[in-house]
């Protein structure tokens, strides 16, 4: 029997809105994948700490807030700094496109912004899966 793809989804700081981050994690669960939803207001330390204990192969981050600029690449950093290179970090929600690149060079390796049809991100998923 083939491993699951374990995915956390996680909504860093203090943004308050999780419509999409819930319809993100519906559809990879039925992708069939296993999706731990960590709720609301995460700490880039709390995350990180919840992809080690459930040995995550991939962590969706998600923010409406405008805080991506600095919780997204803390979150990669933690990754980094801890030898944790074969995790796949993706970003989603409102993501101004003059920040995407910025958020690539910290360590996001996708960001899917609104309107992103779920199948694109159960696709990308499987064919960049590091783990």
């Amino acid at each position: 029997m083939e491993k699951r793809i374990r995915v956390i989804v996680a909504k860093p700081g203090l943004d308050g809105h999780d419509r999409g981050a819930k319809v993100v994690a519906r559809a990879l669960r039925d992708a069939g994948m296993e999706v731990i939803y960590t709720g609301l207001r995460q700490t880039p330390e709390a995350i990180f700490q919840t992809a080690v204990q459930e040995d995550a192969d991939v962590v969706c981050l998600s923010s409406l807030s405008g805080a991506h600029d600095y919780l997204f690449p803390r979150v990669a950093k933690l990754f980094r700094d801890n030898g944790m290179n074969d995790v796949l970090i993706l970003g989603g929600g409102i993501v101004p496109d003059e920040d995407v690149a910025a958020m690539k060079e910290s360590g996001i390796e996708e960001i899917f912004g609104p309107g992103t049809r779920t199948e694109d991100i159960v696709s990308y998923i499987r064919t960049h899966l590091k783990k």
